[in-house]
């Protein structure tokens, strides 16, 4: 007897399409990012005798052309809550870290940031170079110390500047579900500094993965918690609290979180 059912074959042939639309529109966002990325790279390199507020605009302005064509092409969208946290005056902002996605938002959503990258960022063609223009805070995560050091000297500068500064605490991207153990660099700087520390948590991992080149459909959820004040605290009271409404946000938005693995 056999057991070929003609049924299944409409639904097969959905899950084929919908296969290579999701390769199809990724690709195309891909293209699309690339093109942008070597355009605004290039005059934000052309663009170096700007003033910085100048500069960092044409940045923002890559930021939300790819927000934009990620939701024309991949049909990603997000919500935000919690804007009512998000003061007038240069903070400490501390993120959780999924994907690229929300690299692009904090930069276009949030007024201009130092960002805390890997040095090795500032070596890549076009972009690389753009970055630096940014006046990020370039560090060798693997010089332990001084690493933290030129967080607190360059940060403080920075803030005192009028400029906010953005840590990912993880110091890598994280799939969802998945939880690292945060460095003590964030927290530091908002003791050092006496600037409070801005907390978000999304769930952009779910749609845009950390290492995936194909994207799903859906909306993100970004939520911006209360400020953490650093006044009278220690870097390590400032880090629990931050990290406690970080995951205990995750746990509300996205998939169950493993327990933090002994190292």
């Amino acid at each position: 007897m056999n057991d070929f059912r003609t049924d299944s074959l409409p639904a097969r042939a959905a899950a084929n399409f919908s296969t290579i639309s999701v390769w199809a529109r990724s690709l195309l966002f891909s293209l699309g990012m690339l093109l942008s990325t070597g355009g605004c790279g290039l005059a934000i390199i052309l663009g170096f005798a700007l003033p910085f507020a100048r500069r960092y605009r044409l940045s923002q302005f890559w930021s939300r052309f790819n927000i934009w064509w990620l939701r024309v092409t991949c049909r990603i969208d997000y919500r935000v809550s919690g804007t009512e946290h998000i003061p007038d005056r240069p903070v400490i902002v501390m993120a959780k870290h999924q994907s690229t996605w929300e690299t692009l938002f904090l930069n276009q959503y949030l007024p201009p940031m130092a960002w805390v990258v890997k040095r090795e960022l500032l070596w890549l063609p076009f972009f690389g170079w753009a970055l630096k223009l940014l006046r990020p805070i370039a560090i060798d995560r693997q010089a332990g110390t001084s690493a933290v050091k030129q967080v607190i000297r360059q940060g403080i500068e920075h803030l005192r500047q009028g400029q906010w500064v953005l840590v990912f605490p993880e110091g890598t991207r994280t799939a969802p579900g998945v939880r690292k153990r945060y460095g003590m660099g964030g927290a530091v700087l908002a003791t050092h500094s006496r600037y409070p520390i801005l907390p978000v948590a999304h769930n952009a991992g779910e749609f845009w993965p950390r290492r995936g080149f194909l994207k799903r459909p859906g909306t993100v959820q970004v939520i911006f918690g209360p400020l953490i004040d650093s006044e009278g605290r220690s870097p390590q009271e400032i880090g629990r609290l931050a990290e406690a409404w970080i995951e205990t946000t995750m746990t509300r938005i996205g998939p169950a979180v493993a327990p933090l693995a002994r190292e």
